[in-house]
This record gives C-alpha cells, structure tokens and sequence, in this order.
C-alpha cells in the first residue's frame, strides 16, 4: 500500500497577500452592457443592403400618404385631350436621354402636338388622368390592404400558434388537423372563390387573404413556444403563482418576438403581390379605384403602344417587394444570437 505523507504548509502571513487595484481593472468587461434589441439595432445599422431598403420603404410611403397632393390633379380628373401624354418633368426634359422631356419612342414631341402646357411626370393615361396621382394613390391603397391582411395574419397566428404549443395534448392535436385540411386546399382556389362569393373590393380582398394567410404565422410562433415553455424562467414564472394567459403573453411571446417580426415582414410583399395579381386578373379592385394592380392591368393592354403605362407601376411593385425582403433579410441575421459577435 502506497504512503502519502501530508505536507505542512509554513506558518505565517506570507501566503496571502493584498490585491492590487490595477489587477482588478483588468478583470473588468471592456465591452459595454447593452440589451438584445439594442445589439439588434446596432448589427441591422451595419447592414448596407437593409438600410436602404428600409430607406426605399419609406421614401415610397411618403409619396403614399403626400405624393398626390404635389399636383393639381385628382385621381379622376379625366381630359381626353391630355390622354396618353409621355412623362415631361421641369428641368429635366432638357435632358433627352432621361425620356422625360414629352417625346414618344419616335421622337415626336406628343405635348407640343396636342397644345399641353402642363407638366406630367409620370404621363397620363388613355383616359387623359394624371399617372403621378394615380400611382401613389394605388401604392396607399395597396400598402393598406397589405398592412392590414398582415396585422390580422399576426394576431390570428399568433393566437392561434401560441394556445396549441402552450397547452398541447389533445388541444395541440386538433387545432394542427384543422391547419393540416386548410394547408390542402390549394391557396389561391380559397381566394377567388371567395372573392367570387363576395363583391369584389378592399374587405373581400383583405379576408380573402387571411383565411389562409395565418397558418405560416402559427406554426412559426408554435415552434418557438413549444421549445421555450419547459424552460426555467417559465417553470420559476408558474412557480410563483402565474397564470396561463400571463404566461404566454408576458414571458413566452416577448422571447419569441424575433421570428415573429421577420414572419410578419415578409407578409408584406406577399400580401402586396397577391392584391396586384388578382387585380390584374381582374377578381380584385375594378376600375375606376387605383391600385397598383389595376394600373398594371391597364399599362398592359397597351403595353407596346405606349410602355410607360406599365413601367412605372410594374417598377413601384418591385422596389415594395426587393425592399422588403431585403430589410426581412436584415432583422433576420440581426436578431439571430448566433450571429453574434
């Protein structure tokens, strides 16, 4: 049997010793302390790509709301005289290569040739209305209907997605049957049959749009109260007294915030897409209501006679889209902690 013998440390003060200030400021966090959002916000600032779609969003949602008031022309002021006119813009139509100064693709001079002295920057249609006008009033009323089907989406699932993952069992396992027969109808089959039911407008579009517009929203938010809700900040919640309902809504939800704001921000240019396609297909808003739909509708019609009745709506529709996805793209890495460093 091996022997060890104990050593006997030396008496006296010489083993302990005073620390020095100096060592404990080098043990100190060099990095400030900042919040989840606030390290949020700081990765989305150093995103190039999400600040100008971010920027792009707003730009196009002040020429929204105001955009129609920098002229003198009303959204159905009709003048069969100015019908058809090519965009003209001040100070740039000494410009010809921009093509705002009022010259069709031949080169002729269409104001000049009809005795218009006004200036149109975006061109008239073939009923003589002011496309400038036209085209913002369209984007409000798309962004409208967007924000709206997405702001129903966002409270209908997360509702929904957060009472199936929260209390589970035979609750969790109807209502994702339910989900299960509404994923089989095909999509689009729901909406033009409602919208065929009803008469077509902004509220049967908008309800057609959320029937089935929910359920990507539930299963995201199911998911992330179904991996939060056995955790130990919920347990010591439920052990101090919480009842269900301030459980979900004040310590699940706020944890799960994340995917649902990138959820909800790529609702948008979807919500936008499916109103153009459907006006476009004529089963959403009818003429005279200007939307961007309707106003590709009818730059289509007469696309190779005059182009500029499509192109300018058709590149509203883009710029909404590739802008926010782009800033989705953003709060995406921004609020993932993996990302961070």
């Amino acid at each position: 049997m091996q022997r060890y013998d104990l050593i006997k440390l030396p008496p006296g003060d010489d083993l302990f010793c005073f620390a020095d200030r100096k060592d404990l400021e080098k043990e100190e966090a060099i990095r400030p302390h900042i919040s989840f959002w606030q390290d949020a916000f700081r990765r989305l600032q150093k995103n190039k790509a999400s600040l100008m779609g971010l920027a792009v969003i707003l730009a196009i949602s002040f020429l929204a709301v105001f955009g129609p008031l920098f002229n003198d022309y009303g959204v159905d002021d009709q003048d069969v005289k100015r019908a058809n006119l090519p965009p003209r813009v001040p100070v740039l139509e000494h410009v010809p290569w921009l093509g705002l100064d009022g010259t069709d693709g031949r080169g002729v001079h269409v104001y000049k040739q009809k005795e218009v002295q006004a200036y149109f920057w975006f061109g008239t249609d073939e009923l003589g209305r002011d496309l400038w006008t036209r085209t913002w009033e369209g984007t409000r009323i798309s962004l409208y209907i967007a924000f709206l089907a997405a702001s129903i989406d966002l409270v209908i699932g997360v509702c929904y997605g957060s009472i199936s993952a929260y209390y589970g069992g035979r609750i969790d396992h109807v209502m994702q049957r339910v989900i299960e027969v509404l994923v089989g109808i095909p999509n689009l089959i729901i909406i033009i049959l409602l919208i065929l039911i009803l008469k077509p407008g902004i509220v049967s579009i908008t309800l057609a749009m959320v029937i089935t517009g929910w359920i990507g929203m539930a299963r995201i938010v199911r998911g992330q109260v179904l991996k939060l809700k056995n955790q130990e900040f919920v347990w010591a919640a439920r052990a101090l007294g919480s009842k269900d309902h301030r459980l979900i809504w004040k310590h699940l939800i706020p944890n799960a915030l994340g995917p649902i704001i990138i959820t909800a921000m790529f609702t948008i240019p979807s919500a936008i897409f499916t109103e153009a396609f459907l006006s476009f297909i004529g089963l959403g808003l009818q003429p005279p209501v200007a939307s961007l739909g309707t106003l590709v509708n009818d730059g289509y019609k007469i696309l190779r006679i005059h182009p500029h009745l499509m192109i300018v709506s058709s590149m509203v529709i883009s710029f909404i889209m590739i802008s926010f996805n782009l800033l989705g793209d953003g709060l995406r890495d921004a609020l993932d902690p993996k990302l961070r460093k």
